[in-house]
Parts: structure tokens; sequence; C-alpha cells
């Protein structure tokens, strides 16, 4: 495989090095930066040519094709906006803070604005000069939009590179206040099964065989009639690791839209990312940062606790 071998605005060509490799599959290595779904949709409205023909997603390339893509335009460099932050947490390379739900964590089509970067773009202007990724500074895990909780910004390089380095290692405490349908039992486990992205519907995630590998603990924190207060403990970071795990097993997620199950009580899904805890880039020291639940999910656990 190489890079590019020619480029007029956003027009690419790639001529892979190797035969048999599906082209769907050679687009997210040559075009890391952009999703499966994302890549699909530029296969499927003409956006890609292969040998100058439009192709299938699933089709095999050979050493010699000629594979060209028109990208859409690069959207807008994220811009400070004074949005207000919950802070917990601060020194010179992290910022640990209590993101409130309904918060997309960085720019993303249709959400060109009004996130958590151009909050921290406000608040920490030297972020705009990182040599990471552009549209995602200090951003060095995700939330959710409509989970709340505590995440850890890097201010600088440095810091990021060494908070990553914990994330990829499962050094990084992470804890989550989850409330499920159901009476779960036993009151403590683990959930090991592979996610992947669901075969049938692409937005979302799925146990499949093919998936990576994903693991999930769990313990009781008590049950209000037919619901369940659960902590959980995500080992892996799988995208909607515990949505996927936790309905997988018979507990599906309250107020979760997706995988869950609706509630009166709430219009977000209950997970709360309580516990987090890491080793500070500035001198090694392991701190643990905790979050009370917000007044939205107390107010639907006294809510249950009535009826």
């Amino acid at each position: 495989m190489n890079g590019p071998t020619s480029q007029v605005t956003d027009r690419l060509e790639f001529s892979p090095l190797v035969s048999d490799v599906r082209l769907d599959r050679y687009l997210t290595q040559v075009l890391p930066g952009y999703s499966r779904a994302q890549l699909k949709k530029l296969i499927t409205q003409g956006d890609v040519l292969v040998n100058g023909q439009k192709p299938r997603a699933s089709r095999r390339l050979a050493e010699g094709d000629v594979v060209t893509v028109e990208l859409p335009p690069s959207p807008g460099l994220p811009l400070p906006e004074p949005i207000p932050l919950a802070v917990v947490y601060e020194d010179a390379d992290v910022l640990v803070i209590d993101k409130p739900a309904g918060l997309t964590a960085h720019p993303a089509p249709g959400h060109p604005d009004g996130t958590l970067v151009n909050a921290l773009l406000s608040r920490c202007p030297e972020l705009a000069l990182s040599s990471g990724d552009i549209m995602r500074p200090g951003i060095v895990h995700r939330l959710d939009k409509d989970t709340s909780g505590l995440m850890v910004i890097a201010r600088n390089e440095t810091a990021r590179e060494y908070l990553v380095a914990q994330f990829k290692s499962r050094s990084v405490t992470k804890g989550y206040l989850v409330l499920v349908k159901g009476r779960l039992s036993p009151d403590q486990g683990m959930i090991e099964a592979p996610i992947g992205r669901d075969p049938h519907r692409r937005r979302r995630m799925a146990i499949v065989d093919e998936g990576k590998e994903a693991t999930t603990l769990y313990r009781v924190r008590r049950h209000l009639g037919d619901y369940t207060l659960v902590e959980v403990t995500p080992v892996t970071g799988r995208t909607h690791q515990i949505r996927v795990h936790l309905s997988a097993i018979g507990y599906p997620v309250v107020g979760d839209t997706t995988y869950g199950v609706r509630s009166p009580h709430l219009s977000r899904q209950f997970i709360h990312a309580f516990r987090l805890g890491f080793h500070l880039p500035s001198n090694g020291e392991y701190r643990e940062f905790t979050s009370p639940l917000p007044p939205d999910l107390e107010r639907a656990l006294q809510l249950l606790g009535e009826s």
C-alpha cells in the first residue's frame, strides 16, 4: 500500500501494492481520518472510482488498480466558544471536567460547533497550537453525547502521549453508574463478548464474532423494584460497550433509545462516568476523581423509588 500519487484540491488517487483486498477496507487504511460509514457513503454516491468505474464496497482490488476518491470540502477548523465547563481539576498538563449530558465531544458532520472542543479552545487557547488532531485538540477519550461525567483533557502534546499510553495499557480507572431494566443477578460479574459494527444496521454496534474483544465488569449497587442501579467498569473501551453488553445479557440501559428501553422519567440514557483515575503527566502521581449523579438522574431514581 502506498500514499496518494496525486492530489488536486480534494481529489486523491491511490494504487494498492497488494491484491485481493476489499475496497472499503483498503480505504479505511489510506484514509484513517474517515469512518467506515463516511467511506461507504462516498462509494454509494459515486465519489469513489476504480479504474474510472463505479465499484461496490466489496470490490476486490488488484495490484495496479487506480482508486480515485473525491472528498467533500474539508470542514473549517473549530473556533473558541465561551461554553461553561465544570472543572474538577486543573494543572499545566491536564484538565479534568465534568461533562454534562447533551454536549458532543468534538465537531463532526451535523455538529460543526457548540462542542466540548469549542469550549476547550476558549478556556485553553494553547490547544489551537496542538500538533495532534486539529479537529480534536486535547481529546484522548470520549463520552457519548448523552452520557455525563468525568473526562480528562490533555493541554499539550507530551501530556496527550502520556495519557494515551495509559488508556492503551488499560491502566486508567473508569467507573460508571448505570440504571438497567430488570433485577440484575448475580450481584457482580463479568461480560466478555466481541463488539463490532452491526452488519444489518451500520449505525449500531453489536456482538459479532469478528468484532474486537471487549470486557465489562459490573457490581449491583441497589435494586429499585424492577430496575437495578449498577456500577460498571469497562476493561476495554469499545464504542457503545456498556450499552451493548448490558443489553446482550438481558438488562438494557434505561433511557437508551438505541439498545435499551425508554423511560417517562428520563430524556437521555442513564449512564454517568462517576469515577476516573490516572497518573498525572507532571509527576506520575496517581489521582482519582469522582462526580456525583447529576440532578436529572437523581430525580429519576427518586421517582422509581416512589413508584
